[in-house]
């Protein structure tokens, strides 16, 4: 197998061991990925916990508990 470089920046080289676990990205740009997303873990009345990565979604949540 030759050499995967990150399909982001382009300059980077992809480690194997990363690769071979499905990551297309390097790690710096792995990291800027994983901290543009948010989320957030709500217990719900009488069930389990949601996680829940859309605003809008929780206010939504909010409103039916209230």
């Amino acid at each position: 197998m030759g050499t995967m470089w990150c399909v982001r920046c382009q300059i980077e080289e992809v480690a194997a061991k990363r690769h071979e676990a499905g990551y297309i990205t390097c790690l710096r740009c792995g990291e800027a990925d994983a901290r543009r997303v948010k989320h957030t873990i709500v217990p719900m009345h009488k069930s389990s916990y949601v996680v829940v990565s859309d605003k809008n979604l929780l206010l939504c949540l909010n409103k039916v508990a209230r």
